[in-house]
């Protein structure tokens, strides 16, 4: 696997861009293969079926237009065809012409299918952008003085949201902010998340301690799961990070962060330097949703957070995810020695070097967010380092 840098994001479309051009280029080529076999095969062997494919092959590519010209085409060459050979008033020359005319008529029909089925399919992306936006908003670039960035991957084709979730709020506490994983697919999931999101909404403006904020949302998604049935009502939970920044905390040399731990992949703190550590909770508590099982007063761990510093939350469709031997990805590995200019910037790094480490092929949802403390004077951009640069750590030629 190769480095996260600029030069290699657009290698993975070219194979794309190719096969566009080639199925742009297919009809018209047909025909005139089509052509060229009539000339050089003797009268009866006939170009009809090479004729009959072109409008099929244009009818889920192009437009109405291009697939009637197409059509018209293929009729024109196959009776030119038989005008040029004098066989035109011949019965098998007519027949191959109302064939041709016959599926061109159709090409035209599933033109017309496919359209409507892609503005319906256009139309349904548009209300699931819609509803990401309002369960899951993207947070502000800057909020309480520290820059914010999130991110969202889907694992399945033209999906928007799932069960993971974050929220970055500003409060009279400081800034206080989740990310989570719930358990589970589909609708259930994204309820869950709205249940989530709304109660954390409200207690970190309510709440005086951010222990506070976690039992508001167990007590949320209790509620949720005694409306439920069936499975989901026995084991919904959902694995939660938060996380409060104090208001006017950080001066020039100090800073911290408060974070409870519900059952999540760790963050990471990653400082100015480029050094890395791992924010491990001293206590490991069990995920919301999952009171019943066990109890215990939620503690809030401090920890250093400087000016210049970056806190990386993620789930575990980041650090589960695999290349094609099975190998999980390491985020912490990954990024300890790097640089970069913001959190926007890396998440695109991460998000880039997930890929490609695997492939393309992740079979989870992701959910990233950064948030990054300024140092007094830093300007707004660096120049970054790349996670991995060529021929480093995990390449692979």
């Amino acid at each position: 696997m190769g480095g996260i840098g600029g030069g290699r994001r657009g290698e993975g479309r070219r194979p794309y861009g190719v096969a566009r051009r080639f199925i742009r280029a297919l009809p018209p080529l047909i025909i005139v293969g089509g052509v060229v076999f009539d000339v050089l095969t003797p009268p009866q062997y006939s170009a009809a079926p090479l004729f009959s494919a072109a409008p099929l092959i244009a009818a889920p590519f192009f437009s109405t237009l291009t697939t009637l010209l197409t059509g018209i085409a293929a009729v024109l060459a196959s009776v030119g065809l038989h005008v040029y050979n004098d066989t035109v008033y011949e019965v098998p020359a007519l027949t191959e012409a109302l064939t041709v005319l016959t599926v061109s008529a159709l090409a035209l029909l599933i033109n017309r299918v496919v359209r409507r089925s892609g503005e319906r399919l256009a139309s349904a992306r548009v209300i699931a952008e819609t509803a990401q936006k309002a369960v899951l908003p993207t947070p502000a670039e800057r909020i309480g003085g520290l820059q914010c960035a999130a991110r969202y991957e889907a694992a399945q084709a033209d999906a928007f949201i799932g069960g993971d979730l974050f929220a970055v709020q500003d409060t009279p506490h400081g800034v206080r902010l989740v990310l989570g994983d719930v358990r589970g697919k589909g609708m259930d999931a994204v309820e869950a998340v709205a249940v989530v999101i709304g109660a954390f909404r409200e207690a970190a403006e309510q709440e005086r301690t951010l222990e506070g904020v976690a039992q508001r949302l167990e007590r949320a998604l209790a509620r949720e799961g005694t409306r439920r049935d069936g499975l989901d009502a026995f084991e919904g939970f959902t694995t939660a990070v938060l996380a409060e920044i104090p208001r006017g905390d950080g001066g020039t040399s100090g800073g911290s962060v408060r974070v409870v731990n519900r059952g999540h992949p760790p963050p990471l703190m990653l400082y100015a330097d480029g050094r890395l550590d791992t924010l491990e909770p001293g206590d490991f508590a069990l995920p919301l949703g999952m009171g019943d099982l066990a109890a215990w007063p939620d503690r809030a761990e401090a920890r250093p957070y400087p000016p210049g510093a970056t806190l990386l939350l993620y789930t575990d469709g980041l650090s589960e995810a695999r290349n094609p031997e099975g190998v999980f990805y390491d985020p912490g590995a990954r990024l300890a020695g790097r640089i970069f200019p913001g959190p926007e910037e890396l998440l695109d790094a991460l998000v880039d070097d997930v890929r490609l480490h695997t492939g393309g092929r992740s079979t989870d949802d992701m959910a990233l967010l950064a948030v990054s403390r300024p140092a007094t004077g830093q300007p707004e951009r660096r120049r970054t380092m790349p996670v991995v640069p060529p021929g480093g750590p995990g390449h692979r030629s």
